[in-house]
C-alpha cells in the first residue's frame, strides 16, 4: 500500500520524501548561513507551488491528483477521469512554472525588487533566494525538453501531427539539446557550475531511451496458462488441468473458425453472465488477428458482468491496438469495482499512447488499491508499453515503495 500523506493542502494529498528534506539541508550546507537557508526555504515553497499548479490543472479536467516532493524536484501525479485533449495536458504541464513564476514575481515586486534588475535582486539575501529559486527556475523548466514542463508540452503538440511517434521524436531531440547545453556548460567556465542541472535531465531522458529490458516471460507459468497457450498454438486441449477449461475466447475462435461467428459471439457473452468461479486462463498469447476478430464481433456498449470476464476483455482490446476503447473500458470497471487489475490496464493503454501523466496516475491509483501488488509490480517491470516509463522517477518510486 502506498504511504499516508505528510498532510493535505486545498484536498491533495502532500507526500514528503526523505530525499526532499535532505536536498534542503544540502543546499542550506552548500551556499552557507542566510542566504542557504533562504534559497532552502523558498525552493521549498515555490516547489510546492508549482506542484499545485499542476494539481490544480488536473483537477479541472475532472481529474484527482496528488503531490510528492522528492530530492531536486516535486511531481504532481494525476488520474484522469477520461482520456485528456492535447491542448488539456499542454495546459496542466504549463500551469506549474507559470504559478512559480508569477507567485515569486508577484512577491519580489512586493519587498521592492525589480526581478529585471541585476542591482535591485542583490540588495539581500532572500532577493538572490526568491529570484533563483522562482522566476529563474520557471523559466528553466520551461526550456522545450524532456523531462522538463517545457519538453511535455511540446510533446503534447506533436501528438496531434504524428500520434504514434511523439514521444520518441520528443526524446531524441531532448537528448541533442541537452547535450549540446551540456557541452556548452562544460567548455565555459562561467556556465560550468550549471552542468549539473543539464546533466541530470540528460540521465533521465537517456533511460528513458533505453530502459532496463523486461523479465523474460514464460518461466514458472501455471500450468493452466501453459495449456491455454498450447491450446491456442497447436488446437491441442489435452494438457488442460483438471477442472480447467479452454478460455471463452479460445472456444469462440474455434466456432469463428468453421464459420460460425454467432455462435462465437454468444459463447463469449455467455461468459459474461457466469457468477461462479472462473475456471479458464485468459488468452495472453493468442494470435492478435484472431482476438481482433472476436473482439469486433461484441457489441458496442462492451458487455460487462464477472468482473474476471471483464479484465480479461480488456486486456484484448488492449493488445489488438483499441487502446483508447481499452482504457474507457478498464476506467469504468475501475469505477465500479477499484482493482489493482483495472487500474492497470488504463496505465498500460496511456503509455502506449504516450500519455505518460495519465499512465504514472493510474499505476498511482493501481497500487494505493492494492489488491494486487505482485501483479503490478511484474506489470511494471515486464509490460511494453510501461518500457519508456520504467526510468521516470515518479515510476521508480512507485516500484521501490511495491518492493517494501
Amino acid at each position: 500500500m502506498a504511504s499516508s500523506p505528510a498532510f493535505r493542502l486545498f484536498g491533495f494529498p502532500i507526500h514528503v520524501r526523505a530525499g526532499f528534506l535532505m536536498f534542503m539541508v544540502l543546499v542550506v550546507f552548500v551556499n552557507g548561513g542566510t542566504l542557504g537557508v533562504w534559497i532552502a526555504g523558498s525552493a521549498a515553497v515555490l516547489t510546492l507551488l508549482h506542484e499545485l499548479g499542476h494539481a490544480f490543472a488536473a483537477r479541472a479536467t475532472g481529474a484527482e491528483a496528488e503531490i510528492a516532493l522528492d530530492f531536486l524536484a516535486g511531481y504532481a501525479s494525476f488520474v484522469p477521469t477520461r482520456r485528456l485533449r492535447s491542448w488539456e495536458r499542454a495546459g496542466i504541464s504549463l500551469a506549474g512554472p507559470a504559478v512559480q513564476i508569477g507567485v515569486s514575481v508577484a512577491v519580489l515586486m512586493a519587498m521592492g525588487v525589480n526581478p529585471l534588475d541585476r542591482a535591485s535582486i542583490a540588495t539581500s539575501d532572500a532577493a538572490i533566494a526568491i529570484w533563483w529559486t522562482g522566476p529563474m527556475m520557471g523559466l528553466f523548466n520551461l526550456v522545450p525538453v524532456l523531462p522538463l514542463d517545457g519538453g511535455h508540452v511540446v510533446q503534447a503538440g506533436l501528438d496531434v501531427v504524428i500520434p504514434k511517434y511523439a514521444q520518441k521524436v520528443m526524446l531524441w531531440f531532448s537528448v541533442v539539446v541537452t547535450v549540446g547545453g551540456a557541452l556548452f556548460c562544460f567548455t565555459n567556465a562561467r556556465y560550468q557550475g550549471l552542468t549539473f542541472f543539464v546533466i541530470f535531465p540528460l540521465l533521465v531522458q537517456m533511460q528513458m531511451l533505453f530502459p532496463r529490458s523486461s523479465r523474460a516471460g514464460g518461466a514458472g507459468r501455471p500450468p493452466a496458462a501453459v495449456a491455454e497457450d498450447r491450446a491456442w498454438a497447436t488446437g491441442d486441449v489435452s494438457a488442460m488441468p483438471p477442472s480447467v477449461v479452454p478460455s471463452p475466447w479460445f472456444r469462440a475462435s474455434q466456432q469463428l473458425a468453421h464459420g460460425f461467428p454467432d455462435i462465437a459471439r454468444d459463447v463469449l457473452l455467455a461468459d459474461f453472465t457466469e457468477t461462479s468461479e472462473p475456471n479458464w486462463w485468459p488468452p495472453d498469447t493468442a494470435p492478435v488477428d484472431r482476438l481482433a476478430s472476436l473482439a469486433a464481433l461484441l457489441p458496442r456498449p462492451l458487455p460487462t458482468g464477472r468482473m474476471y470476464s471483464e479484465h480479461a476483455l480488456a486486456a484484448v482490446l488492449l493488445r489488438v491496438g483499441h487502446r483508447e476503447e481499452a482504457a474507457q473500458y478498464a476506467a469504468g470497471i475501475f469505477q465500479r469495482t477499484p482493482t489493482t487489475t483495472a487500474a492497470s490496464i488504463v496505465a498500460r493503454a496511456a503509455g502506449a499512447l504516450g500519455d505518460t501523466d495519465t499512465a504514472i496516475g493510474w499505476l498511482r491509483a493501481a497500487r494505493d488499491v492494492g489488491t494486487d501488488p505482485h501483479g503490478l509490480a511484474s506489470t511494471i517491470d515486464g509490460s511494453p508499453e510501461l518500457a519508456a516509463l520504467r526510468a521516470d522517477p515518479r515510476v521508480t518510486e512507485l516500484r521501490q515503495s511495491l518492493a517494501a
